[in-house]
């Protein structure tokens, strides 16, 4: 079984006595046995926590993704709660705000957060951040280390900035330890940087297949198969049809009010991509896009894993329906494209142009799909060094 970093952390007493200390986190992060590592750290003889900080969704997974998280007081510990989202000046944080002078108080920071294995998940990005801020306020980060749970994918799809000038494929492969030790260097942060690994972990394993329960670390990431289609599917996010948020199923239904779910399930399995079947869906968000409208899609069933791309289903999804439906627009915000920025360039963005212009739909897969796995191929090549696990 494998022994996460948080475990390994306790079996060894770290901490090093340190008096001050702050804990990154929120619910996905527990041991194999589901204990909270805020309570665990709280109790501890080895640290004293003297802070929390939040990521999107809060330390406790209650807060919405939109919403700032004010410094609060949790209510479980009596501990001082502190926003890792905020970009400002404001009280909370963001790179002049009061998060730097908070770390600069500590002797050390602690990072325990399950990451998704996607470049598009915010914690990835909250990484970066906390890096950064402790690197400018001389405060040493311990990371414990975490499965990625889709690490037999490997690395792909394009690649794409990340705060800090960094650059991730959509599929990057790494746990969250080997991103932060790529982070510090090409970063050059000059973060203190301290990994505890994890033991018995080896890329080609699953989640699911370390007898560790999957605990949502985000309200809309409620299952493995939910981690496996979002490095596809949430291209979507960028469009005008609905990616499932507000469902019981984000990122596995995709659909739109002029959608015919029959259809178009017809059209992506005649297009068949290898290890999966798309299947019509009918549903109805509680929030987000066509909130409360009756919404005809697919959903996105994975029936071998091994042979399934998600950036290719993502890809193929995004073709075929502006190839089909004329009511299949991109997002516009702050004068341009979102997805320009989700995928590092305008590649995807042209294609539907070009297939609703007369181009072949599935050599316009083929291309894109192509160009980004030797973006990622390159990638896996120059970052070798930055690896922990066989």
């Amino acid at each position: 079984m494998v022994t996460l970093g948080i475990e390994a952390f306790l079996d060894a007493g770290r901490g090093g006595g340190e008096p001050t200390v702050g804990l990154v986190t929120n619910p996905s992060g527990v041991t194999a046995d589901l204990e909270s590592t805020i309570d665990l750290l709280n109790a501890s003889d080895s640290v004293d926590i003297e802070a929390l900080f939040g990521p999107t969704h809060g330390i406790r997974g209650n807060e919405h993704s939109q919403d700032e998280i004010t410094e609060h007081v949790d209510e479980k510990t009596g501990l001082p709660v502190y926003d890792l989202t905020s970009q400002g000046n404001g009280r909370n944080g963001g790179p002049n705000g009061t998060t730097v002078e908070q770390i600069a108080q500590l002797d050390r920071l602690i990072y325990d957060i399950q990451e998704v294995g996607t470049r598009f998940s915010t914690f990835a990005r909250a990484l970066g951040r906390v890096l950064s801020q402790a690197a400018r306020a001389e405060t040493p980060v311990t990371v414990l280390d975490r499965p990625n749970p889709i690490a037999p994918l490997g690395s792909g799809g394009t690649l794409a900035s990340q705060p800090g000038g960094t650059a991730l494929p959509i599929v990057h492969g790494m746990t969250v330890g080997e991103l932060g030790r790529y982070f510090t260097s090409e970063m050059s942060v000059d973060a203190d940087l301290t990994i505890v690994e994890m033991d018995d972990w080896s890329r080609d394993r699953w989640f699911d297949d370390l007898e560790l329960t999957w605990v949502p670390p985000s309200p809309n990431m409620p299952s493995l198969v939910t981690a496996l289609v979002y490095p596809g599917t949430c291209l979507f996010e960028a469009t005008t049809l609905s990616e499932g948020r507000g469902t019981t199923n984000p990122f596995e239904l995709v659909g739109a009010p002029w959608i015919d779910a029959t259809a178009f399930a017809a059209m992506l399995n005649d297009v068949d991509p290898p290890g999966v079947k798309f299947r019509p869906a009918y549903f109805t968000p509680m929030f987000s896009k066509h909130e409360r409208s009756d919404v005809e899609g697919v959903q996105v069933h994975v029936l071998d894993r091994e042979a399934f791309d998600p950036v290719r289903v993502g890809v193929t999804m995004v073709l075929t329906a502006f190839y089909e439906y004329s009511e299949c627009a991109w997002v516009r915000a702050n004068g341009g494209y979102p997805i320009d920025d989700l995928t590092g360039g305008t590649e995807l963005r042209t294609a539907t142009r070009d297939v609703r212009n007369g181009a072949n739909l599935r050599v316009a897969i083929d291309r894109i799909v192509d160009e980004w796995e030797r973006e990622a191929d390159r990638f896996h090549e120059e970052t070798a060094e930055y690896l922990l696990y066989e």
